[in-house]
C-alpha cells in the first residue's frame, strides 16, 4: 500500500491550502485515513482524522479551520486561515486491510511541506 501526498508549499498567514492523499496498492478494505505533522524540534502530532464508519476527529488546535473530506481512496485537507504555527510537514496515515481476514495494518506517506510565513 502506499500513500501519496500533494498540495504543500509556502503560503502567507491567513492564506489556505489544500493537501491531497492518495492511496494505492493492495487495499481490501480501508479503516481510516487522516492526517499528522511534525513541526521542527516536536513530536509528531493528530492534525484530523475521519474513520470510515463516519467519525471525524479533529485536533483542537485546527477546529474551525482545517476541514478533511474523503472520495474513495483519496483523503484532502482544506486548510484556511493558515498560522505561522501551522508550518510542519504533513503526513498521510492509513489504516488497511488488505486481505478479506487480515489484520489491519498502519501506513505512512512521505510527507508535504507546508510553510506559512509572510
Amino acid at each position: 500500500v502506499q500513500l501519496v501526498e500533494s498540495g504543500g508549499g509556502l503560503v502567507q498567514p491567513g492564506g489556505s491550502l489544500r493537501l491531497s492523499c492518495a492511496a494505492s496498492g493492495r487495499i481490501f478494505n480501508m479503516n481510516r485515513m487522516g492526517w499528522y505533522r511534525q513541526a521542527p524540534g516536536k513530536e509528531r502530532e493528530l492534525v484530523a482524522m475521519l474513520v470510515f464508519v463516519g467519525d471525524i476527529t479533529y485536533a483542537n488546535f485546527v477546529k474551525g479551520r482545517f476541514t478533511i473530506s474523503r472520495v474513495k481512496n483519496m483523503v484532502y485537507l482544506q486548510m484556511n486561515s493558515l498560522k505561522p504555527e501551522d508550518t510542519a510537514v504533513y503526513y498521510c496515515n492509513a489504516e488497511v486491510e488488505e486481505f478479506r481476514g487480515s489484520e489491519s495494518s498502519e501506513y505512512w506517506g512521505q510527507g508535504t511541506q507546508v510553510t506559512v510565513s509572510s
